[in-house]
């Protein structure tokens, strides 16, 4: 690790451990945050790519089984991701998609043949953005703030599906975790972001759907954007909330005053 991210690093994880200013209003300090708003970096998957865009290619190849498939798909996903961090075993985020792929057909009894297996491989390279992504994004850009993406994912997944997906040109840069090799929720990722968008915790703020994702970057003490997608989702019990709780990426804009 060069000498320059390691220092950032450990400036980063001392500003986090220090939390809020003692005595100062909640309410007060998340003012001044969004008051201070100059960057944005946005989860990927379930964010931005609707990664259950999948399951109709899944109902196409495995009738019957196409939600089935694509929920597991999408849970053994993210179980890799963390239990190889956890083991220090890393693998990027394609082959990791593509081991619980196999796990998910294999414990659904289905015939993952080469050819079914590339084809939806290769979905996850053009998954449908939400309707709220391009519009939001937009209207963040025109209030020139710089926006990127921050995820798990393998830099060419990540820039395929921008581009796929027509946003590739609204963001600045696509920041992903094989720089470090290690998945969310660590604190060196979301430390990473700050760092590659050149902002501190005040100046860029982190959004996600999922939240799991929000708690991590939360616990690293990044001002955070949950997007709740489904109202009746409930936070999980990490003990780290969101800064701020939206329905759709269009609501952010307004939040950041300019």
């Amino acid at each position: 690790m060069k000498a320059g991210r390691r220092d950032f690093i450990k400036a980063a994880s001392a500003t986090a451990a220090a939390g809020a200013l003692p005595g100062a209003p909640v309410a007060a300090q998340l003012a001044d945050r969004l008051e201070g708003i100059e960057a944005f970096a946005f989860d990927a998957y379930g964010t931005l790519f609707d990664v259950f865009s999948v399951t109709a290619l899944c109902e196409e190849l495995f009738p019957g089984h196409g939600y089935g498939l694509a929920q597991l798909w999408r849970a053994k996903q993210l179980q890799y991701s963390l239990l190889r961090s956890l083991m220090g075993r890393h693998k990027d985020f394609w082959v990791v998609t593509e081991d619980a792929l196999v796990y998910a057909s294999k414990n659904l009894e289905l015939d993952l043949t080469r050819m079914k297996r590339d084809r939806l491989m290769q979905a996850y390279l053009t998954l449908a953005a939400f309707p709220d992504v391009r519009p939001g994004l937009e209207g963040l850009k025109s209030r020139g703030l710089r926006l990127a993406i921050l995820s798990n994912g393998e830099p060419r997944m990540l820039e395929e599906a921008a581009k796929s997906a027509g946003i590739d040109t609204l963001l600045d840069t696509i920041i992903s975790v094989e720089e470090l090799r290690i998945f969310k929720v660590s604190p060196r990722v979301y430390y990473l972001g700050l760092e590659r968008l050149q902002a501190n915790r005040a100046t860029m703020g982190f959004v996600s759907s999922n939240s799991w994702d929000i708690n991590g970057a939360a616990s690293a003490g990044l001002t955070t954007f949950w997007i709740q997608r489904n109202p009746g989702e409930p936070p999980e019990e990490l003990g780290f909330a969101a800064s701020r709780v939206v329905r759709a990426i269009t609501d952010l804009a307004p939040l950041v005053r300019s």
